[in-house]
Order: structure tokens, then sequence, then C-alpha cells
């Protein structure tokens, strides 16, 4: 009997087999945690890129994409980058990165204020939504949270996508022209966003 062989196309078809909502909430929950680190990732390449470690700053960039976001690997650049692209990417990428702590701090509320409400809210309810019982209080709060997280998580699914096109850049290939004024955008719409906020609480 012949020995069966991996087929690399068959197990391409497998996982793009997969339902719908399984590789939405795979590519949520990867775009999560790839935003999440958007920030320490970009501090560390501000300070070790002047110090002569742009390849290495853009090797790491190169390596986040592919592993959090599973993306699949580039081919090795004709040319390493340049001092200057990697601290122009470095800025954009500060810049998404304290975009997407608006929606994480939306995910992180509807942990504590949705799911976790009647456990962090010892009450009384009786003027909270769904009061004045801790049950009803409990589903109304987590209801409400619900769409917010959804829009939450779609928003880390579009700024990991910027950013990830944004790296492809360093490695010589030819963005969009969209591209940077989107990044910029994102920013000041999110800067936008985060002074309405603070003037509502």
């Amino acid at each position: 009997m012949p020995a069966v062989t991996a087929n690399p196309a068959n197990s391409a078809a497998r996982s793009t087999g997969r339902s719908l909502p399984y590789r939405m909430s795979r590519l949520a929950g990867r775009s999560l945690v790839y935003c999440a680190t958007l920030i320490p990732v970009t501090l560390l390449a501000l300070v070790t890129t002047p110090l002569g470690g742009a390849g290495a700053v853009a090797a790491r960039w190169r390596s986040l994409r592919t592993g959090l976001l599973g993306m699949p690997p580039t081919s090795v650049p004709a040319r390493r980058p340049g001092i200057f692209a990697v601290l122009g990417h470095a800025l954009l990428s500060l810049l998404l990165g304290a975009v997407a702590l608006l929606p994480l701090g939306v995910e992180l509320l509807m942990v504590l204020r949705g799911v976790l409400y009647g456990v962090v809210d010892s009450g009384p309810y009786d003027h909270s939504w769904g009061g004045p019982t801790r049950a009803g209080a409990w589903l109304a709060h987590f209801l409400v949270g619900l769409p917010l997280a959804a829009a939450g998580l779609a928003a880390l699914i579009g700024i990991a996508a910027v950013h990830q096109r944004l790296t492809r850049r360093l490695d010589g290939e030819r963005g969009p022209l969209w591209l940077i004024p989107t990044a910029l955008l994102m920013a000041l719409a999110g800067a936008l966003l985060f002074v309405a906020w603070t003037h509502q609480i």
C-alpha cells in the first residue's frame, strides 16, 4: 500500500474550509493580541533602531505579522530597510498603537462592565439598566456591551490590517497610495474620539 504523504493544498483547503464564525473569531483574537503589542514593540524599536538595530527591528515586525496575524512569510527582501524607513514605520506604528488603545479599552470594559458586571458592581441596582434586580442589571449590561465589543473587535481587525500593510513596505513592497493617509486619518479620528470622550466624563 503506498504511503500517504501530506498535501499542502489539502491542508490549505482544510484550513480555509472552516466556518466563517470560526475564522472571524480567530482573526479577531489574533488582531486583538497584535494590536495590544503595537506600543511595546514600537517603543523597543524606537530605542534600538538608532543604535544600529534597524535590520533586527524590521525582522521583528515581520515575525509579529507572521506569528500573531498568521500572515504567510514574505520572501527575503532584496534590500534591507534603512534607519529612516524603520523610524518612520515605528512612528506610524506608535500612532496606530495609540488608536488601538480605544477599542482595546472597549473590550476591557465589556469584560468588567458586561461579563463581570454583577461581580464588580455590588449594587444597589435601583437606577441601573435592567434593575432593580442584580440578574436583570447584569443581563442588560451584558447585552448592551455585545454590539460595542463587536465594533471594537472590527476596529482592531482594521488597525491590524493597516499595520501589516505598512510593515510590507519595509520589505520594499509598494503599498497603495491611500495607506499612509489612512493611518494618519485613523490617528486623527482616534484623537478626536478620545477628546470627545474625556469631555463626557
